[in-house]
This record gives structure tokens, C-alpha cells and sequence, in this order.
């Protein structure tokens, strides 16, 4: 791996689990306005051989100084030339919401650049391609992406009302809904990589038909699974959930408990 391949991938991964001799590596996509470490507690979950790793977007935390991405490409594509440039080690991809669209984008260039599919692409919290809804939540400035936030859970309340942090989040998730809201897929052509729909029973951005859709968007394996819980179930059901995304990419079995 060159230089220029290493630093490539130290500004879009972040290692939060690293094998000596990995059988899996896991890349999870965070969620609009989220970041690689929300995933860094799955690390406890895994069994032995599973590499974990999140990707970190422009725009936030340790890249706050770079500006955000205007199109999905400008994610896709140079995290699909990390993970093609990181060796032989089988492909997990997992991403939640905007993350599932940028996960699947990634998917299908990883087809291309190395000649197979992936392991698995598990998407969660989004609609099949087909069955995307229009929203303009980011034409309604900050009260509009309170408003929303609110809706959906997932941030604290004491977020939402200090200004200070509000300023700092803002930003970063009227640029990500932007993103998402305005994304087409250029492509239909179904991928051929198998991929898990995961969705919860009381998800107001998608339902179990919308997420059943992506069936039709792989010739490889497809299998849906339901989950207890509203847009953010992953974080009460995160045992449940990575245990599933295992299982799904052949890997069965229980893994530590954490503490």
C-alpha cells in the first residue's frame, strides 16, 4: 500500500477494532449528521477475526475544516478506492439511514474495482431506491432540522436546546440532509451483492414494505429483518442487531458479552 493509499484511508476510516488475522472486516456508514464513532461500542460485540472499522464524512469532528460533501460520489468513490486498495480480507458493509445509501453506492463500486461483490451490505432505515420519499426538510433552514431531529430521537435533549452545540451540529446535518434529500440513484441495475434490510416496526422514515423493496435491487441473497423501536432502534437493540449482521455474512455465533 502506497503513501498516498495509507493517508487516503486514515482520513476516511476509523479503526475501531483491528485483527491480526482478520476473516471479516466490518465498515459501518453513520446515519446524516453522525460519525465513525457511533459504531465504536459494536467493537465488544464481535467475535474473534472481525475487524471493525466506521467511516468518518467531511465536515465533522477531526475533519471539521474540510467542507461537506454536495454529492454522494464524493463519498462512494474514494471510500470504495480505500476499502478495493485494503487487501483480500472479505467485505461486511453496514450503514443506518443516509449511511445505507452511501453504503450501497460503495457496494457497487467495490463489484467493479475488484471483480466480486461484497460479503454483505446490510442497509437500515432506508427505503429501497425505487421507494424514495421526497422531503425538503434542509429548505426549511434551523427550526425545520429541529424540528426533525426531534421526530426522529436519536439526539439528546440537552443538545438540542444548549445554542453552543447547536451551532457545531447544525452545519454538518443541514449539509447531510441536503445530500440525502436531493439524491437520485443514477443506477438501478441491481448489484449482485446479497444484502440484509434491517427496519423497525415504528420507523417513521421507513417501513417494513418500503425496506422489503430492496429485494429488488440484488441478485444476490436477500433477507429483511424487523426490529422493536423507532428510527434509532440500532442503539437499544444494538446486541440483537449485530449479532443478525454476523449471521448474515456467514459468521454465526454468540460474541462476548460486554461488561
Amino acid at each position: 500500500m502506497t503513501i498516498t493509499t495509507v493517508r487516503q484511508r486514515e482520513r476516511w476510516l476509523r479503526p475501531l477494532r483491528i485483527q491480526d488475522v482478520p476473516r471479516l472486516r466490518l465498515v459501518c456508514f453513520p446515519h446524516a449528521g453522525g460519525a465513525a464513532g457511533f459504531f465504536k461500542t459494536w467493537g465488544a460485540r464481535l467475535p474473534a477475526g472481525v475487524e471493525l472499522y466506521g467511516v468518518q464524512y467531511p465536515g465533522r469532528q477531526d475533519r471539521l475544516r474540510e467542507p461537506h460533501a454536495q454529492t454522494m460520489d464524493e463519498l462512494a468513490e474514494p471510500v470504495a478506492a480505500v476499502l478495493a486498495a485494503m487487501g483480500e480480507v472479505p467485505l461486511a458493509l453496514f450503514g443506518h439511514s443516509m449511511g445505507a445509501a452511501v453504503a450501497h453506492e460503495t457496494a457497487r463500486r467495490l463489484e467493479r474495482a475488484l471483480g466480486r461483490p461484497p460479503a454483505g451490505l446490510i442497509v437500515s432505515g432506508r427505503p429501497a431506491p425505487d421507494r424514495l420519499r421526497h422531503t425538503d426538510v434542509h429548505l426549511g433552514g434551523e427550526q425545520a432540522l429541529l424540528e426533525d431531529l426531534r421526530r426522529l430521537g436519536g439526539t439528546s435533549q440537552e443538545v438540542l436546546d444548549d445554542p453552543a452545540l447547536r451551532e457545531l451540529i447544525l452545519p454538518t446535518l443541514a449539509a447531510d440532509y441536503r445530500l440525502t434529500e436531493t439524491y437520485r440513484p443514477p443506477d438501478m441495475t441491481p448489484i449482485r451483492t446479497p444484502v440484509c434490510a434491517c427496519v423497525s416496526d415504528a420507523d417513521p422514515e421507513a417501513d417494513r414494505d418500503e425496506a422489503a423493496g430492496w429485494e429488488r435491487h440484488t441478485t444476490g441473497a436477500f433477507r429483511l429483518r424487523v426490529f422493536p423501536g423507532d428510527h434509532f432502534y440500532l442503539i437499544p437493540q444494538e446486541d440483537e442487531l449485530v449479532e443478525q449482521v454476523l449471521q448474515f455474512c456467514g459468521m454465526p455465533g454468540r460474541w462476548p458479552s460486554t461488561p
